[in-house]
């Protein structure tokens, strides 16, 4: 993958697999399962859990946008976020009421209805125009840049924010979209909330994790374009499968890109005992046995023991206030009843 497409464009081509729709449903998965089968993993509701003290934005709201634009917001009363993460941030702070429009990866109830206006980030400046914003957030990914240059040419104060990629921006981000809405306390609640979950589902794992950290690949699924990526370093799991208590194990066999193209001897290198995919992507391969053909993977010890976690497409990379969710899905998943 060329090195112009490092991260921003890894994060882009996963969510352009929301063009497909995001997955609510359950999977098969988990190491934790039966040698030779496959254990359905658990899903709550997809829905966010707002604050239950309502947010009362102090406006207006000097920030300074990642592009380097000062930007004043002056009115949330009409906003628009870009992308997935920031519809379900700014919902979570408890100004639901004032969104007016989603990113098609934002599939949980509260934005379902939503009109979408940006898919995958291809961000239609005409249609976000049209619902006549007081504030739009965006994030450097976003675009493409004439969209972008558009609707703050429409003098629309647009916000970018940078994309979170790990647990330590969970904090970072949401206080980052609360200073520019106005509602920093909220901010500081909804932040110490979200750490103290994720700290407590740190603490569920397995003490044998300690001493023996189950090797986990995460593979980028689109079967209907023929897309089969390994995830390295960069791909954005790190984070997540180290607090699981697990080792990634694309970046421990030295990939140094968000993603490269699957191969037998990349597999082999890797050396998973489970594999980490989203949910729409195993769907994408006709399920466990699908992932299954694609070269290398039956051979490795998470296909001979067919032990795949998957997690939802809408939130697994998102690293916001559900972070927490997806840490306990992992940990369920991988370690099962196991103590």
């Amino acid at each position: 993958m060329p090195r112009s497409l490092r991260i921003a464009g890894a994060w882009a081509a996963v969510l352009a697999l929301g063009l497909t729709g995001c997955a609510t449903s359950d999977d098969d998965g988990g190491p934790g399962s039966p040698k030779g089968g496959t254990r359905a993993a658990a899903h709550a509701p997809d829905r966010v859990e707002p604050l239950t003290t309502a947010a009362k934005p102090a406006l207006p709201a000097t920030v300074t946008s990642a592009d380097g634009h000062e930007v004043t917001v002056k009115d949330t009363r009409r906003i628009v976020p870009l992308t997935g993460s920031l519809n379900e941030i700014v919902f979570t702070l408890g100004l639901g009421k004032n969104v007016v429009a989603r990113d098609i990866t934002a599939t949980f109830d509260q934005a379902r209805k939503l009109p979408v206006v940006t898919r995958a980030h291809d961000v239609s400046a005409e249609s976000v125009l049209s619902l006549r914003p007081t504030v739009v957030l965006a994030d450097t990914t976003t675009g493409p840049a004439e969209a972008i240059d558009q609707i703050r040419d429409a003098g629309i104060p647009l916000v970018v924010l940078d994309p979170a990629r790990g647990l330590d921006d969970v904090g970072p981000r949401i206080e980052a979209v609360a200073k520019a809405l106005g509602v920093e306390k909220a901010g500081a609640e909804l932040t110490r909330r979200t750490e103290e979950r994720i700290d407590a589902v740190r603490g569920t794992v397995p003490a044998s994790a300690r001493t023996k950290k189950p090797r986990v690949a995460f593979l980028y699924l689109r079967g209907s374009a023929s897309v089969y990526l390994l995830g390295g370093r960069e791909s954005g799991a790190s984070s997540l499968l180290e607090a699981a208590g697990a080792v990634d194990a694309g970046k421990a066999s030295g990939l140094r890109e968000d993603f490269t193209a699957i191969t037998s001897e990349a597999l082999a290198k890797a050396a998973p005992d489970a594999i980490l995919v989203m949910t729409k992507g195993l769907e994408s391969v006709d399920g466990v046995d699908g992932l299954l053909k694609v070269p290398g993977v039956a051979e490795t010890p998470a296909g001979l023991d067919r032990r795949i976690v998957s997690v939802d497409d809408g939130v697994l990379l998102n690293y916001g206030p559900r972070t927490d969710q997806v840490l306990k899905s992992l940990v369920a998943q991988l370690y099962g009843d196991t103590e």
